[in-house]
């Protein structure tokens, strides 16, 4: 299960696909959260791996697997 920094909601990892057309590695993943529309979410491997400006401006994984400690951010 991985948490986006963004939000305190959970998603869970499916797995990791290729797009059919450029062969991109794609996460699969789904939500863990009530919303309306499709739970089930796609996001470039690059893109769901990288980093966001989270909290006080500092940049943060975009998702941390749950109960991990995130590492100190460099500033």
């Amino acid at each position: 299960m991985k948490r986006p920094k963004k939000t305190s909601a959970a998603a869970s990892l499916l797995g990791v696909a290729k797009h059919s057309e450029t062969e991109e590695d794609l996460v699969v993943y789904v939500r863990l959260y009530a919303r309306e529309g499709c739970p089930l979410w796609v996001r470039p491997l690059a893109n769901f791996s990288g980093k966001v400006i989270g909290p006080k401006g500092r940049h943060v994984q975009r998702f941390t697997p749950v109960g991990s400690k995130q590492p100190a951010a460099k500033p």
